[in-house]
């Protein structure tokens, strides 16, 4: 293996690409479980999405750009909606909030969590009705619990003993009886990278179940009787495939339950067993129906509650980034194409880290696709990367494009409506891209591109 003292990244010279990574036999052939549902390829060979030229939309919009397939979200919401049932599906703010969004999820009928009161403010200026409001987080500040309250949010998850304290003394204040689920950390290892991992013993987030800490918890909350206690809850990571790892902190959780029943004679009523539901970002990922995750889910609890001879409780779910990770996709405009002495091929665009930096963040593979029109070349193996001023500025580190990409050319990542946008920077003073919505072959911006006068806006100096 040869090393390289500036990192992996540098380190594979000559490499043909993952194992994972076959050269396709049509390099203009779109593969749908990467793409939204409306998005296509014209008899030009442009892409399209919702009826909407992809030129066109550079054309209006500029590069750049996130891209919203509005059908598709709708599509997502009600899939986990109707696969659920009677449980309360809770849209993952932190993936993307604006508030068309947050309309959208009142209309189709789920409920959102929060992590900041930056995000609070979203949901109720997009009207969400308070509650169905969750909000999230391991150090609330006293203004954000104070705002909660007064807004009358569904449900606090606590996550720290302090914060138990701060929000028993806001609701001693304002005279309230906020409702609360306490956040416990199950010690399940779910097959996730380490920074979205968080049912572990060694992070953050949540009261220890093995250390005896969640029990304490509720003990505190139950006797203290200043907040209402609705149930347990658990998040076990993100970017999961599979139900094993719900099954073993659904066990966990009920156990504690049925502690709690045996120690001061009430059932909770709730449950909440997270989500994090993976999507394909690459022809190697392969995620999971809502509908048998939705089967797989609700008999893990049934057994459980069997065995432990406990009522069923109201069940809630959070699928994360699976409903609007897959109904975006980022559009570049090519700048250079760069042969690098036969090693690589760099083909540079318009973005980078700033709009993307799960890549260099995460080591995550995202996929890439000529957008602008359709090529007869062979596929060639490339490195799309960004116009910042980092060797690590990496959007996709490795996939097939046509021989001819050149300068000027469309290039479209999918799979980026979570989480790229919501963590965007202004790294090198890069104003952040706008979020194009389009649907029924219309499309509009619902956030705006930012500008230069933005930036300096904020430079008091």
């Amino acid at each position: 293996m040869r090393a390289h003292e500036a990192g992996a990244l540098h380190g594979d010279l000559g490499f043909s690409g993952p194992s994972w990574l076959r050269t396709p036999q049509d390099v203009n052939a779109l593969v749908p479980q990467l793409w939204p549902r409306t998005v296509e390829r014209t008899a030009g060979g442009e892409m399209a999405v919702g009826g909407v030229n992809i030129r066109k939309i550079a054309e209006q919009h500029g590069t750049p750009a996130y891209v919203l397939d509005e059908e598709d979200f709708r599509s997502r919401c009600r899939a986990f909606k109707e696969a659920f049932g009677g449980a309360e599906v809770f849209y993952a703010g932190k993936a993307f909030i604006a508030t068309h969004i947050v309309r959208i999820l009142v209309e189709e009928g789920l409920s959102l969590d929060v992590c900041t009161g930056g995000e609070l403010a979203v949901a109720l200026r997009g009207g969400m009705p308070p509650e169905r409001i969750g909000l999230h987080g391991n150090n609330k500040s006293v203004a954000e619990l104070t705002r909660a309250v007064e807004a009358g949010v569904g449900r606090i998850i606590v996550d720290s003993f302090d914060e138990i304290d701060r929000l028993t003394t806001i609701a001693k204040q304002t005279g309230t009886r906020p409702k609360v689920m306490v956040r416990v950390t199950v010690g399940v290892e779910a097959h996730t990278h380490e920074y979205i991992a968080t049912a572990h013993e060694d992070q953050k987030f949540g009261f220890s179940l093995s250390g005896g800490a969640a029990a304490a918890a509720v003990d505190r909350i139950i006797t203290e009787q200043a907040l209402e206690l609705r149930g347990l809850h658990s998040h076990i990571g993100s970017q999961i495939f599979d139900t094993s790892g719900f099954e073993v902190s659904a066990r966990r959780l009920l156990q504690l339950q049925a502690a709690i029943h045996d120690k001061h004679g009430i059932e909770l009523p709730e449950l909440d067993l997270g989500g994090g539901f993976g999507i394909a970002y690459t022809t190697q990922d392969t995620p999971a129906e809502p509908r048998d995750l939705a089967t797989d889910l609700m008999r893990i609890v049934k057994q459980e509650c069997a065995a432990l001879q406990l009522s069923v409780p109201h069940l809630s779910i959070e699928p994360g980034r699976a409903i609007v990770g897959p109904a975006m996709f980022t559009l570049y405009e090519v700048g250079t194409v760069k042969d690098v002495d036969g090693i690589r091929t760099y083909v540079s665009v318009d973005g980078g880290m700033s709009d993307n930096i799960r890549t260099a963040l995460y080591d995550a593979a995202y996929s890439a696709t000529l957008a602008g029109r359709a090529s007869t070349e062979p596929p060639i193996l490339a490195r799309v990367v960004g116009k910042h001023c980092e060797a690590g500025d990496i959007i996709v580190k490795d996939e097939f494009l046509p021989a001819d990409v050149r300068a000027g050319d469309l290039l479209a990542v999918p799979g980026t409506g979570a989480y790229c946008r919501s963590m965007a920077s202004n790294y090198n003073h890069v104003p952040r891209p706008p979020v194009v919505a389009v649907v029924d072959g219309e499309s509009r911006v619902i956030v705006r591109r930012e500008t230069e006068d933005d930036l300096l806006k904020l430079d008091v100096g």
